[in-house]
Parts: C-alpha cells; structure tokens; sequence
C-alpha cells in the first residue's frame, strides 16, 4: 500500500468536511487553506471524490463541498482504496492468487498476508467521526484557562 499526495489530500478534504459536518456547504478556498493544498490539485481530488460518491457539490454565492454521508459513515479504508486502489502489500495476498509458481513454499507470503489483515483492520475500523473526536478530544487538552 502507498498512499499518494492526491490520497493524502483526499483523506485530509474529508477530514476537514467531516470536521465541519452541517448543511453549510464549505468553499474549496477554505478548505484548502486548512489542509495546506494547492487549490487546482485539490480541485481534481474533490472532483474524484464526488464521483465517488464521498461528497456533493452545490452551486452559487452559498456553494461549495460537504459529505454525502455522515463522518460515521465514511471509513479511511474506504478512501484509501478508492483514490489508490487496494491496500495489499504485495498482490499474491489476494485469494485465489495464481499468478506465482512458489506460492506453496513461499516464507513471506505469510507475512504480507498478515500485513494486509492488519492494515485492513485498522483503516477499515476508524471512522472519520472518530477522527474528529480524535482531534476534540486533544483540543480540550491543550485548552485551560487560569
């Protein structure tokens, strides 16, 4: 699995929509002064997005992007495999792989299935609801008054 810039700034787009979940729409300027994204490659990963089904887009003086479904909805796995294909680390992981002769006596194949579990499992666990209580929660940490 590798995560490219255009995956990095998709999951950082959600995040920030799933941070600002409402019926505002929120303008791509806006959004991409937060995350730090070029503006007109942020434009290409929202529009791949929104063909994905991930957000919508409204017109006008008010437009702008918001989720298509609720944060608790939308998993890291997901976008990770929607804007960079699969999380297995090496294809031989995937059942009914035949496209290797050593498969029977191979000592990493094991293990890289043991990756793709792992990785699995954990992206496809955390929610972007739970990364925004994430983020909450370490806030109100850092906020005291005297």
């Amino acid at each position: 699995m590798k995560i490219t810039y255009k995956g990095d700034y998709a999951l950082k787009a959600i995040l920030d929509l799933a941070r600002h979940y409402s019926s505002e729409p929120i303008t791509i300027h806006d959004i991409a002064k937060r995350i730090d994204a070029p503006v007109k490659f942020l434009e290409q990963v929202l529009l791949e997005l929104k063909r994905g089904g991930f957000i919508e887009s409204r017109r006008g003086k008010v437009g702008g992007y918001l989720l298509s479904r609720p944060p608790d909805k939308i998993t890291v796995g997901e976008i990770i495999r929607f804007m960079d294909g699969p999380i297995e680390p090496i294809s031989c992981v995937k059942q009914g792989y035949s496209g290797c002769g050593d498969l029977y006596k191979c000592a990493f194949r094991n293990i890289w299935q043991q990756v793709f579990k792992a990785t699995s499992e954990i992206v496809d666990r955390i929610t972007f609801e739970d990364l925004v209580a994430q983020i909450d929660s370490a806030q109100q940490v850092l906020s005291y008054t005297i």
